[in-house]
């Protein structure tokens, strides 16, 4: 029986598999302070055969302003542009970027949301690929299309959910951005500074070690339950400024077994977009 991978994939792995019709890679460099930066990356060169996604036209939603920055997006269209790269229920996928997962980490969490578990973050990026020898390509990917089947999970959480939260205690909820901006300071992403009441703070970037790969299932395990502090990870629900990076604390407690955890995908941007909801700092 075929290997599934469901978190983590190395180069080395990636390497074994280039001519595999049965896989599919997908750039996902972005840079929030320069919205073009992935695909004239990605025009330079990419891992061969990668298709390239941008966060905010592909991995994302039309936003209207009260739904955050990157708004979940639209299931059906997501669906056909996965098809149209050949990705069918039997597809091993792969998503890169070239910061340590932090955007890639956004197609990883959609396409379980859809129902598709066959699906790993290149470990490292394409940065690591490099470092261990791969190539890069600028030639055109092709496929054949395929059908996408959506078996869509009820992952997610609200904001009028969050905000009953308040009262409730029904779920933990944890802030994936730097402590900084958790603390209301050197805000430059969203028009208030602050955090959601009662929200702890967990760094993504704490996921990775000083090369950008994750660090080991068992740090990351000891590290997540003594945030958690007794809750279980059923009872967790991730957010961030966005939606995005809040998947890499998602991925983080997958690698170390801590499953069941949801997302808050309007994350603050959608919170401080209403002046009546509480803040704190």
């Amino acid at each position: 029986m075929t290997q599934e991978f469901t978190t983590l994939v190395s180069s080395e792995v990636l390497s074994t598999h280039m001519d595999d019709p049965e896989w599919r890679v997908f750039d996902c460099r972005h840079q929030l302070s320069d919205v073009t930066y992935g695909e004239k990356a990605y025009a330079q060169g990419r891992i061969p055969g990668a298709f390239f996604t941008h966060l905010d036209r592909d991995l994302s939603g039309p936003m209207n302003g009260k739904n955050g920055r990157h708004p979940l997006p639209e299931v059906q269209l997501l669906a056909k542009k996965l098809g149209a790269a050949g990705v069918s229920r039997k597809t091993q996928v792969v998503v890169y970027d070239d910061d340590g997962g932090m955007y890639a980490v956004r197609l990883w969490w959609l396409l379980r949301w859809l129902g598709h578990d066959r699906v790993a973050l290149l470990d490292g990026g394409i940065n690591q690929w490099v470092k261990d020898g791969g190539r890069l390509a600028t030639d055109e990917p092709a496929a054949e299309p395929a059908v996408f089947e959506i078996e869509q999970r009820n992952w997610g959480v609200t904001a009028d959910e969050v905000l009953n939260n308040l009262n409730d205690a029904a779920f933990f909820l944890v802030d994936a951005r730097g402590p900084d901006r958790f603390r209301g300071e050197n805000e430059t992403l969203d028009p208030v500074g602050g955090h959601i009441p009662g929200a702890r703070n967990y760094f993504f970037r704490n996921n990775l070690d000083a090369d950008g790969c994750f660090r080991s299932a068992a740090e990351l395990r000891h590290a997540y339950l003594g945030l958690l502090a007794g809750v279980e990870p059923a009872q967790v629900v991730m957010q961030c400024g966005s939606g995005v990076t809040a998947c890499h604390n998602l991925l983080a407690m997958e690698i170390a077994g801590l499953r069941g955890a949801r997302l808050y995908a309007g994350s603050w941007s959608e919170w401080c977009a209403d002046s009546s909801r509480p803040i704190e700092c």
